[in-house]
């Protein structure tokens, strides 16, 4: 998993540091499907934990987006993101790394389209303070300021080579502190699972799709999963027999949903938007859960092709190079997580605190 994940991390900072904020915030200011829809395709790519999007969506909120697209931002962001597409494919393969993005695009439509139609009092609720004062910095999960140089007489090389240098920070420092503790419990979760839950565990639960998806919906509803550290917990379940479908409800499901991003999305957008948002995500996980499976069983795709080669290549153990981008990728988290701990590093990252 660690070379994609190293090339996942340096995406996500490519488009942090070279896409600027008001791209995103000037086609959401209206109540209409076209911002519910660039909402969601805005949000799928968006290196964004389930705790970096709250302020991140509170400030499109804050700018003038609508409830709809809000919503949609919400529902879309947290499933899934460059870095997270990527990893997808590297340890679930290529159907599941396809399906994971259109399942996020088409929940988020329609939970946003919903809230859109339901909601009368698009002014009634004032969007909560993010934990940035600066408002160009609303996409940012970390909320680190962007080192742009306000000096025209700073040349463009001098400008490219600071942009550089602010991606590498955000991709392997930044993004690192955002979701390598997740990461580490989702691998830890895992191999839990892995060795020491039997497989008769789960029996009961061997080509049920329903009895799996609620099994799954149960357990993760509840817990906080981000996009990338829910991907080996889905593949541990699949080793164990659960269908592909429960596979990608706990992919969906997950990192969009967990109590604490439920509390602050009705606190500001209100009570009637958080219930239609648990809806669509519920009814959208379940619809493209039931499709993934219908797929497996008659035989049109084989999401468990790349698990059975994985298993094959187990067998070989790890390449020189996956050895070598799994240490670089153990110092990145010590350097972002152990040392600011010990005191030998700060961490500046306001959203860790909230």
């Amino acid at each position: 998993m660690s070379p994609y994940l190293l090339l996942g991390f340096l995406l996500a900072g490519v488009m942090h540091t070279f896409v600027p904020a008001r791209f995103y915030q000037k086609f959401l200011s209206r109540k209409s499907f076209s911002s519910v829809l660039y909402a969601a395709l805005f949000g799928i790519p968006l290196p964004l934990c389930s705790c970096g999007v709250i302020p991140t969506a509170m400030s499109l909120r804050k700018e003038g987006a609508s409830k709809g697209a809000v919503t949609s931002f919400l529902i879309a962001t947290p499933q899934t993101g460059v870095d997270s597409i990527i990893a997808t494919f590297s340890l679930m393969g290529l159907p599941f790394a396809i399906v994971r993005p259109i399942a996020a695009l088409l929940i988020a439509v329609f939970g946003g389209a919903m809230v859109d139609i339901v909601d009368m009092d698009e002014d009634e609720d004032k969007p909560m303070r993010c934990c940035c004062h600066d408002k160009e910095e609303v996409h940012a999960c970390s909320c680190h300021s962007h080192q742009h140089s306000s000096n025209s007489s700073v040349s463009i090389l001098d400008g490219f080579w600071t942009k550089c240098i602010g991606t590498l920070k955000y991709s392997f420092v930044d993004m690192i502190e955002d979701i390598g503790k997740w990461l580490i419990v989702g691998l830890l979760i895992a191999g839990t699972i892995t060795t020491l839950i039997p497989t008769e565990y789960f029996a009961i639960f061997k080509d049920n799709t329903f009895a799996s998806m609620l099994l799954v919906l149960c357990i993760t509803i509840p817990m906080y999963l981000c996009a990338t550290g829910s991907i080996p917990i889905a593949l541990a379940l699949l080793m164990k027999g659960l269908t592909p479908g429960a596979a990608l409800v706990l992919l969906i499901a997950g990192p969009a949903c967990n109590f604490a991003s439920l509390v602050v999305l009705r606190s500001f957008l209100g009570t009637r938007s958080m219930f239609f948002y648990i809806i669509s995500i519920v009814v959208g996980t379940i619809a493209f859960g039931c499709l993934v499976d219908w797929m497996q069983f008659s035989g049109m795709v084989d999401f468990l092709h790349h698990l059975r080669v994985a298993e094959t290549c187990c067998e070989h153990g790890p390449s020189l190079f996956q050895w070598i981008c799994t240490a670089v990728l153990a110092i990145l988290v010590v350097n972002a997580l152990v040392l600011p701990k010990i005191g030998l590093r700060k961490n500046k990252s306001c959203c860790h605190h909230h």
